[in-house]
């Protein structure tokens, strides 16, 4: 069920209705209702991998308390490395598979040995990395005495499988997901209202400018060979765009859509594109994932405090692990490990946590220092991205070579160049208002510190954008990580 449908809209106003006006008084029956709620949600998609699911909370419910109530490390460390072990286990069989078998395949070729190790024929479950992740969350948590197993079922199975988050994220966290869950809830309207404008600016990302962006994103990138250098460049842009008002749009609608339920989700995504450096970029850009490789990876290796070597090794792993998580190819390694060159000289310099602070805070014009930092770390993020969005590491070579043609600074041009224009000017209209409201939680939030008058006609005014141009039911980019 995607949030972008008619099916969704129908869905959650009957949830919202039965979770306050039905199950209201009874937290269990609130918490049965939510999880029929994800499992129905989730079973719209494919209802045979709903199966894998239970599986994969029954499985860390169980490991979780056999953790938590073994009397030696020896048995704390069987427990959990037998939940690490099949969480992976499956992840690797459904997505990773086919990428070792045919690379191992074409390692043995190039060394004159003919073999063929076979593929197998698998669906991608939907979700399965987010909630393999916030299952290993919570069993690492209770291995390191952070929390306390929760030994009702469904109170867990609601934290894995809570219907905004499911296929998407934000991942959560045990520690900060689980405390609300099994404390009683009470409905707050302005909370409410917060969620539903919240809601509508993911809309309009997703809807308005990352669906339309990837019409021609898609035909510049399929067709690479055909266009100009300019042309290319515009494509890199349009896929720039396009995933960041998809993945950030599903994360406006996933955070909006809690705080209709009275859950407050992690924060995704705080204005990346206007960070001054790579490390700010990854501290704002999808927060969840970076902070989960930081808390559980990083820092368990070792983090920055060793010598120089340790430094370097720490940061190609965590950006390569990031990259591989996206993935089964090669370009998403080799764009993970672009980024680890683009942070080391910050690293090693102590230069990674200078920009702690919102750009320009308390200023409506940043300096010139800030914006060309600006333009710097967005043209580098525009650059992996190409490797991100190719089929393989030949078409992004491909692509790069073609933009550093002679024909570079030639007008671009492709079929619907026109039409395109009107995207554009949507582009230029999201980077306005997400400047003005960069130091909010999202951008239209401030909106509500305007006169009713005011904020009512720039809600009718979004909601009518989104009703005029939107491309309606087209699937979130990162369903497919």
């Amino acid at each position: 069920m995607l949030f972008n449908s008619i099916h969704f809209a129908i869905f959650l106003p009957i949830v919202f209705t039965l979770y306050w006006f039905v199950t209201n008084k009874n937290l269990n029956l609130q918490n049965i209702l939510l999880l029929i709620s994800s499992y129905f949600f989730y079973a719209c998609w494919d209802w045979r991998f709903l199966f894998l699911l239970v599986f994969s909370t029954s499985l860390d419910y169980f490991t979780g308390i056999k953790i938590y109530d073994a009397t030696t490390k020896r048995n704390k460390l069987f427990w959990l490395w037998l939940s690490i072990c099949i969480n992976l286990g499956f992840l690797g069989v459904f997505k990773y598979y086919n990428f070792f078998a045919e690379s191992f395949t074409q390692g043995l070729h190039l060394l004159g040995i003919n073999a063929n190790l076979g593929s197998i024929k698998v669906i991608l479950p939907v979700g399965i990395s987010f909630y393999t992740f916030h299952g290993l969350s919570y069993v690492l948590d209770l291995y390191k005495n952070k929390i306390k197993p929760e030994r009702n079922f469904v109170n867990y199975s609601v934290f894995v499988s809570f219907f905004p988050l499911l296929v998407a994220g934000p991942i959560e966290r045990a520690t900060h997901l689980l405390p609300q869950i099994v404390k009683k809830r009470e409905f707050n309207y302005y909370t409410a209202v917060d969620g539903l404008r919240q809601i509508l600016w993911g809309l309009f990302k997703k809807m308005v400018i990352a669906d339309n962006c990837a019409i021609y994103a898609n035909m510049i990138f399929n067709n690479q060979a055909d266009y100009s250098g300019s042309t290319l460049v515009l494509g890199a842009l349009f896929f720039t765009f396009q995933i960041y008002c998809d993945f950030s749009g599903y994360s406006d609608i996933a955070i909006g859509t809690a705080r209709l339920l009275g859950i407050e989700l992690l924060r995704n995504f705080a204005f990346p594109y206007f960070s001054r450096d790579i490390a700010e970029f990854w501290r704002r850009w999808h927060i969840s994932l970076s902070s989960w490789f930081r808390d559980y990876l990083y820092i368990p290796l070792g983090g920055s405090r060793g010598g120089t070597w340790m430094k370097v090794r720490n940061t190609f792993i965590i950006f390569i692990v990031s990259g591989f998580w996206h993935g089964a190819n090669w370009t998403f390694i080799v764009w993970g490990a672009l980024n680890a060159l683009y942070f080391l000289p910050l690293l090693l310099t102590d230069r990674n946590r200078i920009h702690l602070q919102t750009v320009a805070q308390g200023r409506l014009i940043p300096n010139l220092k800030e914006l060309l930092a600006m333009i710097v770390t967005f043209s580098l993020t525009v650059l992996a991205w190409i490797f991100f969005r190719s089929q393989n590491l030949e078409h992004a070579i491909n692509y790069i070579s073609g933009i550093f043609s002679s024909n570079l600074f030639s007008m671009p041009y492709f079929l619907g160049i026109k039409e395109s224009a009107i995207t554009v000017g949507f582009i230029i209209f999201l980077l306005i208002v997400e400047w003005i409201g960069r130091e909010q939680q999202y951008a239209i939030k401030i909106a509500s510190h305007w006169d009713k008058p005011l904020q009512w006609l720039f809600y009718y005014l979004i909601a009518m954008i989104i009703f005029l141009f939107g491309s309606p039911s087209q699937e979130f980019i990162y369903f497919q990580f």
